[in-house]
């Protein structure tokens, strides 16, 4: 037997010879059909892969699951059908009335003659025409009576069932339920239970009761309900002109008409090239999708980390993992202690723990054991909450500055292919020559920081250290992302007077998890958020961990506006291995450095450098406000950095916070140039009511123009001449400040 090279080479006439390698040629891989000899799969196989892909066959014969849910639904349909028999016979008649009555009366004649207002002139043909279709009615009337009499004689009792249940057949079908359609709606809504996966009708009927589409309204299905996870999922599109946002926004109500509670109910706008701004995707899980446990952060399978990608974060209700990004944005975390504010900061610090090119700046203003383990990979390491600490934080910021201001200058030295624009790349983070790596501060509580009083001289200018805290950590998030620098805050005391309104304006991505009311939901959101359904303040106090996520950027679940989500369990043995596995990797790769390394040295800081950078807008302030008169002086003092963000305060809330006579201070501050005006405002019930206050605007001009002379003094001149305009000078309600 003659071989050829490819069969000798597969020949072995013992396992324990040698096999000879023949030579190999090289092939083109040619579609010739099936080489024989080949085996198929088996028939069965076959079958079965064409009956899960075939669009033929229904989805309920294609698994388990689905065909015991479809079971469900017969069973329950076969239940329900005598009462929906009886419901559409009883609307039949009424249609089946209805439209008798409209013949015999000559309806639509009659309406006719009116619109052509010829009513007068064919009055008598309405008439003798009436009167012809109530003889007919007569005249059909006895004649069917008489049928049935014959029919009862000739055949008996059976010809009356039968014609009977002919008719109530016939009645059904004209009174089965049709949208638009009059007398065919039922005077009291449909079961409010999840039958709207099997029957649509009660989800209309639910967006009806939740006041989202008038009741000539109706939605169009674009993804019947099926089974997704541990829920029901559907795509709907709302009427013309009906938006989702709507929806999104009065989500409580339709939970409500749904009869499900509100966190079983997840609404979504659909967007992209399949959505649109009517487009609505829901979902209603089984049970409260945030009581089981959050499983382990998927960051203790892998060796390392790419600072550069998004980092795992946690889970959607419908288990869907949400991913963070961090570089070239900043993130603020709020929430009251002991809901999972430190967990989800650590989850966040994880990824870039895991990249050995990474640099940490970590602040620990709690002074506990929660970032001890970060000790051993951070570039600046502390924990604590006295002055010297808060005074060193300082130093670490001015030094920051400098370093962007030298990145960016760096940057213009670059080629223009490795440095394309002002931005720093995954290439330059990585290259030691150039010294730019992904810098992130991580500051817990940073509350403290921010509301120290202490005092301290900025180019010459005597200024409290928080508000200058503030403004480095201002310019940093406003310039140093595109330089490769990451702020990462958390505080338990989310307001207006911890957090300045010029931070808050900047931080990129937000993180509330439960807050005690709208207003602080609000302060870490964003402005308005509560009105656009998203309220931190309405998270239950058992979902440890569950908070609401407003990415800066795509998320893996896209382009949305804000999340709920239940972050990733991670334990203390987790958060130290995580670092000492940072460590390793640091070492490994020569980048450990700074405090971790144990060259935790002072820092020679160009405060001229600073200045000039961040320049010296608290001193400018600071000086605006020496010598504002009273109640303006009070007034400023109340709304502290809420001047800057606030559009409108009414003059009800300055009178309450600031204990003063109504008359007496609106005739005051018209007199400093600030006039009181009507404008309409949101309530805490969703309504808009109109109500008179200030603008912060004008508030902000009559400061300034005040300022810029001796308002003290003039205030003395304004007395002297009208004895019944002397008051007392008002303390702030809030600050407790006396007013200068």
């Amino acid at each position: 037997m003659t071989l050829d090279h490819e069969s000798r080479d597969l020949v072995h006439t013992d396992v324990h010879d040698v096999v000879h390698v023949g030579p190999v040629y090289d092939a083109e891989l040619v579609d010739g059909g099936a080489p024989t000899g080949v085996l198929r799969p088996p028939l069965r196989h076959r079958l079965a892969s064409w009956w899960q892909r075939s669009p033929r066959v229904p989805r309920a014969f294609k698994s388990r699951a689905q065909a015991v849910q479809a079971l469900k639904h017969a069973v329950v349909a076969v239940l329900r059908s005598p009462f929906r028999f009886l419901s559409a016979v009883a609307r039949g008649v009424v249609v089946v009335v209805r439209a008798w009555r409209r013949w015999v009366t000559v309806r639509d004649y009659r309406t006719a003659a009116e619109e052509a207002a010829k009513l007068a002139d064919k009055f008598t043909d309405i008439r003798a025409l009436t009167l012809f279709r109530w003889k007919v009615t007569t005249a059909v009337t006895v004649a069917a009576v008489v049928v049935m009499l014959v029919a009862d004689v000739l055949y008996g009792a059976r010809a009356l069932w039968i014609t009977g249940l002919a008719g109530a057949v016939t009645l059904a079908i004209a009174g089965r339920r049709k949208d638009g359609s009059p007398g065919r709606k039922a005077a009291l809504a449909g079961p409010r239970t999840l039958t709207w996966t099997m029957d649509p009708q009660v989800l209309v009927d639910a967006f009806r009761d939740a006041k989202l589409i008038g009741k000539d309204e109706t939605l169009r299905l674009v993804e019947r309900a099926t089974r997704s996870g541990d829920g029901w999922a559907m795509t709907v599109d709302l009427p013309a002109t009906r938006k989702a946002a709507d929806v999104i926004k009065h989500r409580e109500a339709l939970a409500s008409a749904l009869a499900v509670d509100e966190v079983q109910l997840i609404v979504e706008r659909v967007r992209g090239a399949g959505g649109h701004a009517g487009r609505v995707a829901m979902w209603v899980a089984d049970s409260d999708p945030y009581a089981k446990d959050s499983p382990p952060t998927p960051l203790l399978r892998v060796e390392s980390w790419d600072a550069w990608r998004p980092v795992p974060f946690g889970l959607d209700p419908r288990d869907r993992r949400i991913d963070l990004p961090l570089v070239w944005t900043s993130l603020l975390i709020g929430a009251l202690p002991r809901h999972g504010k430190t967990m989800a900061e650590r989850l966040a610090a994880a990824g870039l723990i895991l990249d050995p090119h990474a640099r940490l700046y970590v602040a620990d203003f709690k002074g506990g054991k929660d970032w001890k383990a970060c000790e051993q990979c951070a570039h600046r390491f502390f924990s604590g909450d006295d002055t010297d600490h808060v005074l060193m934080f300082k130093a670490w910021l001015e030094s920051l500055v400098v370093d962007v201001q030298g990145r960016y200058a760096r940057m213009q030295q670059l080629d223009d292919q490795i440095c394309p624009e002002s931005k720093i790349t995954p290439a330059i983070s990585r290259d030691s020559s150039v010294d730019m790596p992904v810098t992130a501060v991580i500051i817990d509580e940073a509350h403290i920081p921010l509301e120290d009083t202490t005092t301290v001289e900025v180019d010459g200018k005597k200024v409290k250290l928080g508000d200058y805290i503030g403004d480095l950590l201002t310019w940093l998030v406003r310039k140093g992302p595109a330089a490769g620098i990451v702020v990462i805050a958390a505080t338990q005391r989310p307001d207006s007077n911890t957090i300045p309104s010029r931070l808050r304006a900047v931080l990129g991505s937000r993180f509330a998890l439960r807050v005690m009311d709208w207003r602080d939901s609000n302060i870490i959101l964003g402005e308005q958020m509560n009105t656009r359904g998203y309220d931190a303040s309405t998270l239950l106090a058992s979902h440890k961990g569950v908070g609401i996520l407003r990415p800066d950027g795509e998320t893996s679940q896209g382009d949305v506006l804000a999340m709920t989500l239940r972050t990733y369990y991670m334990s203390n043995h987790d958060w130290q291995t995580i670092c000492q596995r940072g460590r390793a990797l640091r070492e490994a790769a020569g980048t450990l450095t700074g405090h971790a390394a144990g060259h935790d040295t002072a820092l020679e800081l160009d405060h001229a450098a600073v200045v000039k950078a961040i320049g010296s807008s608290t001193g400018d302030e600071a000086d605006m406000m020496v010598g504002l008169a009273e109640p303006l002086a009070s007034v400023v003092a109340y709304l502290g950095d809420d001047i800057d963000s606030r559009a409108f305060v009414p003059t009800a809330e300055l009178i309450d916070a600031l204990g003063v006579e109504p008359t007496a201070f609106g005739r005051q501050m018209a007199e400093l140039g600030c006039g009181s005006r009507r404008e309409r405002i949101p309530a805490d019930d969703g309504t808009v009511r109109q109500v008179r206050g200030y603008f912060t605007a004008d508030i902000r001009a009559a400061a300034r123009n005040d300022g810029a002379t001796d308002g003290a003094e003039r205030t003395r001149h304004r007395a002297r001449d009208n004895p019944s305009q002397r008051t007392e000078p008002v303390p702030s309600a809030v600050t407790g400040r006396k007013p200068r």
